[in-house]
């Protein structure tokens, strides 16, 4: 989802909770990445992977000049032949440590050996942040959440889902990041940029 539509989904979501939530979770996010400095970790469910945020989170750490917001995306399933940056498993979160931050994506509620490997990281320093689907059991271990309610079945009246929901973080991540390690780029600049962003086809990488 690129800038524009970003900016069109929170005219949609005017005057609902979303677009101040959206900003409060990633301004939290972006703090701890950027003060704390000891990278990010992205991991999902065993049946939702966040590979879609990880690519986004990648582009706004480059647009806004804040290296910390690359994640590394940790995955419960390596596959022979992956990328190297799809390669990293479920043990990285054994290696987590003070300083860094992981961002739990879990729409329904995880298995008991995520859970216990993310109260482990916790335990050992790490900040925590959720975006979940209202387990109690997420956001019990997470330092900060923000919980999007799964629509029922017959539920034809939800005005947003964890997807909307992470793009708008992501593009909030990026937002008044404060200076560029390279300086700010001149408005030009930045909208020629924005154009090139518009017009390139999505990201192969992820």
């Amino acid at each position: 989802m690129d800038a524009v539509r970003v900016a069109l989904l929170r005219e949609v979501l005017a005057g609902t909770e979303w677009p101040a939530a959206t900003r409060h979770f990633a301004a939290v996010l972006r703090t701890s990445v950027v003060q704390r400095g000891g990278g990010l970790l992205l991991v999902g469910t065993r049946e939702y992977e966040p590979w879609h945020l990880a690519a986004h989170l990648v582009d706004e750490a480059a647009w806004s000049g804040l290296p910390e917001l690359e994640p590394t995306l940790v995955r419960h399933r390596v596959r022979p032949g992956d990328p190297v940056h799809l390669t990293v498993g479920l043990g990285r979160l054994e290696a987590a440590r003070r300083g860094e931050t992981l961002l739990v994506v879990a729409p329904e509620l995880p298995d008991a050996g995520l859970l216990e490997r993310v109260h482990d990281a916790r335990r050992a320093g790490a900040t925590v942040l959720a975006l979940d689907g209202g387990e109690p059991e997420v956001q019990g271990l997470a330092h900060e959440a923000l919980t999007v309610p799964a629509a029922g079945p017959e539920d034809t009246t939800a005005e947003i889902d964890m997807d909307m929901v992470q793009h708008l973080v992501s593009a909030a991540a990026g937002e008044n990041g404060g200076p560029m390690r390279r300086g700010r780029l001149r408005f030009r600049d930045r909208l020629s940029r924005l154009a090139d962003q518009l017009t390139e086809p999505p990201p192969a990488r992820w």
